[in-house]
């Protein structure tokens, strides 16, 4: 049974820094390309970031690139999150999700986990 645990959400004040980590189970993590997602209330689930099963391509969505670093420890099973300078408008919950594909769509993607909060005051 595949599972992801996602952890390290947190308040954090605006310009700091968080780091989100991703435990993975019951599947090869190292065959599978990975995401993060995100999604405020009252909005639709936004792509965040991606990285390729070897971890070497990744990608970003346009409002977090050059803030947020996606990076994974196949040996751990586990994939990161990395965000600095962090907004207010970052306030969401965050899912990593297992990708059947390289896309920065959410249909790319076949498992998720249960979502870790993170909410960025002003």
């Amino acid at each position: 049974q595949v599972q992801l645990v996602e952890s390290g959400g947190r308040l954090v004040q605006a310009g700091g820094s968080l780091r989100l980590s991703c435990a993975a189970s019951g599947l090869h993590f190292s065959l599978y390309d990975m995401g993060w997602f995100r999604q405020a209330p009252g909005k639709e689930r936004e792509f965040v970031a991606g990285i390729t099963w070897s971890g070497g391509s990744t990608t970003y969505g346009d409002s977090v690139k050059g803030r947020f670093s996606i990076s994974r420890d196949n040996a751990k099973n586990t994939v990161y999150l990395q965000m600095n300078s962090l907004k207010p408008e970052d306030t969401a919950v965050y899912y990593c999700a297992r990708g059947r594909l390289w896309s920065s769509s959410s249909r790319g993607y076949d498992y998720w986990g249960q979502g870790t909060q993170v909410t960025v005051s002003s």
